[in-house]
């Protein structure tokens, strides 16, 4: 039985990890941590999850919980778990942390794009990026992961083949990303209100999104150099999921079959990555619920350039999901254990 603890548990990626794992036989969520509801039953706040639990919500003491459960999950602002960490808590249990403070190694990016001093940059070159599809082997022996953002995830796997190929120029590299409103947290904002959202859609972040220098330092490591993008994310009016599509110039004089076949090579076997029949483009209702990450790709002889797609759940495999699929690894249990959701629709 591993004993896991929540901080932030009441936030929508606390919410998705706690529902995906009260289904679980083998977990004992021991700590529900959320500073604002302390003292209330857990199945009260979260609803959906009545009767699967009789937990009651907890402070944020880090210390504590650390003598208690063999992982911790951090859904946390960013900045948290930074604060929180030191090398007695790692030396007692595993951690997870969602938020951003240990994907970025270059501290001082992290302080320019998060507008936050770095707390515990000694622990940064441990951290492993937690993306199974490229680092599996070094989330197995990790005691400190960093789960990556939800746009990156997607914008990564969507271009992730052709840019380790070198088939595509990065220099000429432009993501363009939609995503459900529950990425922008819980929290009560006016822009997040429902008449604010409704029938409308938006671009935000516009040139400064502070996801930009994680999917540039993925795909810098992919290429062998330095790779700077244009990056726009846009709030669509959906609960959620996440739609990348990504355009680059062609480098090599490689035909659309040839390239469908990269990608086959690359994620033919990887159990969340489902590359789709030519033809079909990505859409984030055939993913919703699930820990799939949907791709294709489309080329452009008249302009030189290839259109590169995907779609998911942000809330599975842009954070909960892909969090659950890290402990899998860290456990040395099947990489797929109790995320073999098939999506929901409608």
């Amino acid at each position: 039985m591993i004993k896991v603890g929540i901080i932030g548990a009441t936030g929508y990626a606390g919410g998705e990890l706690a529902r995906l794992l009260l289904q679980r036989d083998d977990v004992e969520i021991v700590w529900f941590g959320s500073k604002s509801y302390v003292g209330q039953n857990y199945g009260d706040l979260y609803q959906n999850v009545y009767q699967f639990t009789d937990g009651v919500c907890q402070g944020d003491d880090l210390e504590e919980l650390s003598r208690m459960a063999d992982v911790i999950f951090t859904a946390t602002p960013q900045g948290f778990c930074a604060s929180s960490m030191n090398e007695e808590i790692l030396s007692r249990t595993k951690v997870i942390d969602l938020s951003a403070d240990f994907r970025i190694k270059d501290v001082s990016v992290y302080e320019e794009w998060y507008k936050l001093h770095h707390a515990s940059p000694q622990f940064l070159e441990e951290a492993v990026y937690g993306l199974p599809e490229i680092n599996r082997e070094k989330i197995k022996n990790a005691r400190l992961i960093a789960n990556p953002g939800c746009y990156p995830t997607c914008s990564f796997l969507s271009v992730y083949p052709l840019v380790k190929e070198g088939i595509i120029d990065p220099t000429t590299l432009i993501i363009d990303a939609k995503s459900g409103v529950s990425g922008a947290g819980r929290g009560a904002k006016v822009n997040n209100l429902y008449c604010e959202v409704n029938e409308s859609m938006k671009a935000y972040g516009v040139a400064s999104h502070r996801h930009t220098p994680e999917i540039e330092q993925q795909l810098s490591l992919a290429a062998g150099r330095p790779v700077v993008i244009s990056f726009t994310p846009h709030l669509a009016p959906m609960d959620r999921g996440i739609l990348v599509t990504a355009y680059a110039s062609l480098a090599k004089n490689l035909s659309e079959e040839e390239i469908r076949a990269v990608y086959q090579d690359y994620y033919g076997s990887e159990e969340f990555v489902r590359v789709l029949k030519p033809g079909v483009c990505p859409e984030t209702r055939w993913v919703k619920g699930s820990n799939f990450v949907d791709v294709n790709i489309k080329t452009d002889p008249r302009t030189g350039r290839v259109i590169m797609m995907g779609a998911m759940d942000n809330m599975v495999k842009g954070a909960a999901g892909q969090a659950i699929q890290n402990m899998n690894l860290m456990f040395g249990l099947p990489e797929d254990k109790g995320l073999k959701l098939v999506p929901m629709f409608p």
